[in-house]
């Protein structure tokens, strides 16, 4: 009788384990996948605020064709790439992410010829979409930072014990971080001429 008891104590606990750890990784990546879209959402209002800015430097200036191909040609591109959090890979983000340097760096070559046109800087349409390009930048990096951390405790609940063995018998894996991009740790030359 002692040793049905015993079996039927242990089996209790670990069920209860079994399903605090459960529970526990349910919450994480329901954390993980919030913060995720928090990220998306401020991709996207770049995204939505660049067809403003193009229009307010054409408008404002007799402006170079090509740098303004690149950044609508770059957002188009980056628009495309969606990621379900669901099954985020290294692969995945590492294309969602290049997509997304891609419309920075058009940005970036666009305000750099922005330069040239002195009427254009002065335009307060154009300094405000600035501003909020700026802004803009900076919530991404908040809102990839969040991601990166709230990744880092559902990745070290997926890998810690006991937790680790509910991860395995329900299949709950490791999620990817961003990473800065090759070359980030350099700075930028900034030419005007």
């Amino acid at each position: 009788m002692k040793k049905w008891l015993l079996i039927i104590l242990v089996a209790v606990i670990a069920g209860f384990t079994l399903m605090s750890s459960y529970n526990g990784l349910v919450k994480a990546e329901e954390e993980i996948d919030s913060v995720w879209a928090n990220v998306e959402s401020q991709y996207q209002r770049r995204a939505d605020m660049i067809p403003n800015l193009v229009n307010t430097v054409k408008g404002q200036a007799n402006f170079e064709k090509e740098t303004l191909t690149g950044v609508i040609e770059a957002r188009a591109k980056a628009t495309q790439v969606k990621i379900d959090p669901s099954n985020m890979t290294e692969e995945n983000l590492a294309q969602f992410q290049q997509n997304q340097d891609s419309v920075g760096s058009a940005l970036s070559r666009l305000l750099v010829s922005v330069e040239k046109y002195p009427e254009l800087k002065a335009h307060e349409g154009f300094m405000n979409l600035q501003a909020q390009l700026e802004g803009t930048e900076n919530r991404i990096n908040k809102a990839r930072n969040d991601f990166n951390a709230a990744a880092k405790v559902y990745n070290q609940k997926v890998r810690q014990f006991p937790t680790k063995f509910a991860a395995m018998i329900f299949g709950f894996k490791d999620k990817p971080y961003f990473k800065s991009t090759a070359g980030a740790e350099n700075a930028p030359t900034v030419n005007f001429n």
